[in-house]
């Protein structure tokens, strides 16, 4: 969303249909990133999860996944959805690191 206006990321992320929450993380106090997220029947979806740019060696993006992992088991779902997902996207390449990945090809689910 780097070239988006605001009223496309408010559009985007604030005027959904479903039922979404916010999870801060923060560092001492101090606001690093923000997941976008909405349970489904059997999971959670990530929307969208956006961080602090400024220490981009921290890892902020695989932290909310393994936070989102973690609360799929607190309660009781077997999936997390990390939403789409374009191989050759610098900025999307953490979620292929996670483990099954599987992808809905011809509304299939298959192993990638």
């Amino acid at each position: 969303m780097d070239q988006d206006s605001r009223e496309q990321y408010q559009h985007f992320l604030l005027h959904s249909n479903v039922a979404t929450e916010l999870y801060e993380f923060r560092d001492d106090g101090v606001l690093r990133a923000v997941s976008l997220v909405y349970r489904i029947a059997d999971g959670l979806s990530s929307v969208y999860t956006f961080f602090d740019p400024s220490t981009p060696s921290a890892g902020y993006g695989t932290f909310s996944v393994l936070w989102q992992i973690r609360r799929c088991q607190q309660l009781g779902l077997r999936y997390l959805y990390l939403g789409y997902w374009i191989q050759q996207s610098p900025k999307m390449a953490y979620k292929a690191t996670f483990r099954p990945l599987e992808g809905l090809i011809g509304g299939v689910w298959r192993a990638l």
